[in-house]
């Protein structure tokens, strides 16, 4: 395993974390049974490979994962940097404390190595958080209480945000844990601020959430020859940038972080000329999405409750990039899953409402029932 200094934190940290929000489950009577013996042995090979930062929070898992983590540590926590999140319902820095102590109660520890203010935006940042009394005076406390050893944040804000967050943190916020990969590369120049202030840079999704790991030619044609697969092309390309300290891996089977840490452990940089190739590509790629819908979402509210640009946006998985089993397994999460809670293509009634608006004068009722025919299992 290769290890990096993380940022100016004075922890050492692998290159690969294991991220545990996807710890190993079965279904029971329509029920999700997450299975602890399963996920204790899984953190544990991770630190057999010479894993040593593990990603946990409260939510994650039905509420169960720092429990696993917690029970898989017991006797090994000092081997390791352990980070969990505060979710910040509001702007009291007792609520933040209680907060921090549940979790330090069922991870089963004294302290936090990297304890996250979760998925902040800057408005949360400004009106939650920094405010009298609040969260940020709050963690100060615990800081020199030994509660936490450094204060971080985890981010999910719009393009150029984080780096805002950074300039107002006051030199107090030491890492960031942000999204950052191949498919989504708009936190690229915060990361690299992020790095010239001495931050830690912890990434999630270094494979796109899954998406970069299931097989694609065209991925996989970004360096014809010289990869095995596509999430071989995906972490090179995270673990090429020199903001990036650490790319978390969510596994739920030993398998896969074998092959992950298999991977993190011969990572070689990428030349000048591969850098190249693999710009032109994705930017060639990027033209051909553009095509299909920009994003822009001018269509939106569909008044059949569609969204129409994600829908488009995982079609341009299949369409574009070949990774056409991630596609229809996302399609089929519409309407089931919080973050997909609207209604997928064949809802469309073709009031045609959406391409009176597209700027782009798009055939969006066509393409919805190519999408729908394509994507529906």
């Amino acid at each position: 395993m290769q290890y990096v200094e993380y940022g100016k934190t004075g922890a050492r940290v692998s290159r690969l974390g294991m991220g545990c929000m996807r710890l190993p489950s079965y279904e029971k009577d329509g029920k999700t049974i997450y299975d602890e013996e399963k996920g204790i042995a899984l953190v544990h090979r991770a630190m057999e490979l010479g894993v040593n930062y593990f990603d946990t929070a409260p939510y994650y898992c039905d509420k169960l994962s720092e429990v696993i983590v917690g029970k898989a540590l017991k006797g090994k926590r000092e081997k390791v940097y352990l980070s969990t999140k505060n979710p910040i319902d509001n702007d009291s820095g007792d609520d933040y404390e209680k907060r921090l102590e549940t979790s330090l109660k069922k991870l089963d520890t004294g302290y936090i190595d990297f304890y996250h203010f979760w998925g902040i935006s800057l408005d949360t940042f400004i009106n939650k958080i920094r405010v009298k009394d609040g969260p940020w005076d709050r963690a100060k406390k615990l800081k020199q209480a030994g509660l936490i050893r450094h204060i971080s944040f985890s981010f999910h804000d719009k393009a150029g945000n984080m780096g805002e967050i950074i300039k107002r943190a006051d030199g107090v916020l030491e890492s960031v844990l942000c999204q950052y990969n191949l498919l989504d590369l708009s936190n690229e120049k915060d990361i690299d601020f992020a790095r010239s202030e001495g931050l830690g840079v912890a990434v999630m999704g270094p494979v796109g959430g899954g998406r970069l790991g299931a097989p694609s030619e065209v991925i996989q044609a970004l360096l014809p020859g010289r990869v095995q697969s596509s999430a071989e092309v995906a972490l090179r390309f995270v673990f090429n940038n020199p903001g990036v300290h650490i790319a978390l891996s969510g596994v739920s089977t030993i398998a896969q972080l074998e092959e992950n840490a298999a991977l993190a452990d011969n990572i070689k940089p990428l030349s000048p000329g591969e850098l190249g190739q693999i710009d032109a590509m994705m930017k060639e790629n990027e033209r051909l999405a553009g095509l299909y819908c920009t994003g822009c979402k001018y269509c939106m509210p569909c008044p059949q409750e569609i969204n129409i640009p994600e829908i488009f946006t995982i079609m341009n998985y299949h369409r574009v990039y070949k990774i056409t089993g991630y596609a229809k397994s996302a399609y089929a999460e519409i309407g089931k899953v919080d973050w997909r809670n609207y209604k997928n293509a064949s809802a469309c009634v073709d009031c045609g409402a959406c391409e009176e608006k597209c700027p782009q004068k798009l055939p969006i009722r066509q393409q919805l029932k190519e999408t729908h025919a394509t994507l529906a299992m």
